[in-house]
């Protein structure tokens, strides 16, 4: 809960433009989840949460399957278990979400 991370992107790879690379100007201290997960008969690609503080963000589902799916993209937020989160989103873009 207490290791969100602030990096900057010193350099970008896009030799495969379907996974490009990402170079940050400084290791991470902790391990970011990143996962296929599966409940059922349904899978999850579970990723750590990332914020581009420097531009606008584009959040995008995936283009081939969210149209027949009917979902594409979620975006959670956790309070401490409270329930005193309070959210605004601003300067984004969502594609293929739903």
């Amino acid at each position: 809960m207490d290791e969100a991370e602030t990096r900057y992107i010193t350099a970008i790879d896009r030799s495969n433009p379907e996974k490009p690379v990402l170079t940050l100007d400084a290791p991470l201290e902790f391990k970011h989840f990143a996962k296929l997960q599966t409940f059922g008969e349904k899978v999850f690609d579970m990723r750590a949460e990332v914020g581009l503080l420097s531009r606008n963000v584009v959040y995008r589902g995936d283009p081939e399957t969210s149209a027949a799916n009917e979902y594409g993209a979620t975006i959670f937020l956790h309070s401490m278990g409270d329930d005193s989160l309070t959210a605004r989103l601003s300067y984004i873009e969502l594609q293929n979400v739903g």
